[in-house]
């Protein structure tokens, strides 16, 4: 009897957390971002100039290719920020693995970092760097009314759900892969494609249990590394998590790829072309994995995965400082920044990671995934993607 009152306190108390969590991160406001018009800025390899004049990078400054040097177009700045996919907290999901909870407020900051740096390295494969989602512009801004607003209602609808004890869940439907169109051009037809692409790839990370790269496939992978649900993870154990989730996947979009987690510090390049060259377990093995993929119609059939569009996502757990960052490495992570073909970084401390894709000077530009939002349903064809950009 004892022992049954003690597991209805933790899960009332874990239910009152998760109430207070999704109020505190649905209230949190983003402060303005300011920028030097007299300096470069680099978004993961491009460099963005906002001077009219026609200046070049300083030459202190990391150097981008002048083919990636735009100069005085804060609209192409913009449009490119804003078409990387911005993942959060959310609330209202199905149950995580293992546990309970309905919502990663508070402690899955550093999942949804990860999850951040992997659909940018999906990106860079599938759509090219100079890709830009078209309706990046057009989003509107969440202001300070419309978040607190938001916050209002969530309020009063997670207290509702705590003391019912009926946490809100969604249906998962069989297909993700949006109808195919009649299309009037070369140029509308290779838009449409990498649309399809772009909606499939996000919606390989939903939070439902199918989704080959979602939060609760990642916590049922850390599971077996000993996290549960509601613990923090750390940067090191979630490039660990990433590799796996992409090792195990059984969609076809993802059966080219592969994830390679450096030891040590040191990247061994025979490790590294092994792994492009060698055919991963997910194609090869005739396991089955604890749970299938979201659909098997989320790669399109018009672009089959060829031997040569075989990728491998290089991930470098490494320390940079104590309980701060030791300004030595400063440099390094901004010349890391500028690289071509990098995918950013994440990291921070327990509650306070980010998704780091760019610098201006010695300051750093980073998604910020501690924002509750609600959950999309990624089983309907036309889930909006307005809440992953």
């Amino acid at each position: 009897m004892e022992s049954k009152g003690s597991d209805e306190v933790e899960k009332l108390k874990t239910k009152f957390m998760s109430v207070w969590h999704n109020v505190k991160y649905s209230w949190a406001l983003k402060s303005k971002t300011s920028f030097s018009r007299n300096s470069p800025v680099f978004l993961l390899g491009k460099c963005y100039h906002f001077k009219a004049e026609d200046d070049d990078c300083p030459e202190d400054s990391a150097e981008g290719s002048d083919e990636d040097f735009v100069m005085g177009n804060v609209e192409a700045f913009r449009k490119d920020f804003v078409s990387r996919v911005w993942l959060t907290y959310r609330e209202d999901f199905p149950p995580l693995p293992g546990s309970s909870l309905i919502s990663d407020c508070g402690w899955g900051c550093m999942l949804r970092a990860g999850q951040m740096m992997l659909a940018q390295a999906l990106v860079l494969h599938f759509l090219g760097r100079d890709w830009t989602w078209p309706e990046a512009l057009t989003l509107r801004p969440l202001d300070a009314e419309t978040r607190t607003t938001t916050a209002a209602k969530r309020l009063v609808a997670s207290l509702e759900a705590s003391l019912q004890g009926a946490p809100k869940t969604s249906s998962i439907g069989p297909s993700l892969g949006p109808q195919a169109q009649t299309l009037g051009s070369a140029e509308e037809a290779d838009a449409h494609l990498k649309e399809t692409y772009h909606r499939n790839l996000v919606s390989w990370f939903g939070d439902v249990s199918l989704a080959p790269l979602g939060l609760h496939r990642l916590v049922r992978l850390g599971l077996t590394m000993g996290k549960q649900a509601g613990d923090w993870y750390g940067p090191a154990v979630v490039a660990h998590i990433l590799k796996k989730a992409v090792k195990e996947a059984t969609d076809p979009g993802l059966a080219g790829i592969t994830a390679y987690v450096s030891q040590d510090c040191t990247v061994y390049s025979v490790d590294v072309v092994e792994c492009h060259k060698v055919p991963s377990s997910k194609e090869t093995s005739d396991e089955t994995p604890e749970s299938p993929s979201v659909a098997q119609t989320s790669q399109p059939s018009s672009a089959p995965t060829l031997p040569e569009d075989r990728a491998v996502i290089i991930l470098i757990p490494v320390r940079l400082g104590g309980e701060r960052t030791n300004p030595e490495y400063f440099d390094f992570a901004k010349s890391i920044l500028s690289l071509e073909y990098c995918i950013g970084i994440i990291g921070g401390k327990p509650k306070q990671a980010c998704y780091f894709v760019g610098f201006q000077d010695d300051s750093l530009i980073y998604m910020d995934p501690h924002y509750c939002q609600s959950f999309v349903n990624v089983s309907t064809s036309d889930f909006p993607l307005q809440k992953e950009q």
